[in-house]
C-alpha cells in the first residue's frame, strides 16, 4: 500500500512539473505573437502597411 501511494504521489508531482513547463512555453509563444502584432501596428502607423 505504501508503495502504491508513493508512486501515485510521484506521478502527481511529475505531472505538476510538466504542466508548469507547458504553460511557460505557451506564455513565451503568446508573447512572441504579441510582439509581432505590435511591430506590424507600428509599421502601419508609420504608413508602411
Amino acid at each position: 500500500m505504501k508503495r502504491i501511494l508513493s508512486i501515485l504521489l510521484l506521478a502527481v508531482f511529475a505531472s505538476g512539473l510538466l504542466g508548469c513547463n507547458t504553460m511557460a512555453g505557451a506564455g513565451r509563444d503568446v508573447q512572441k505573437v504579441g510582439e509581432k502584432v505590435e511591430e506590424k501596428a507600428e509599421d502601419c502607423k508609420d504608413g508602411k502597411c
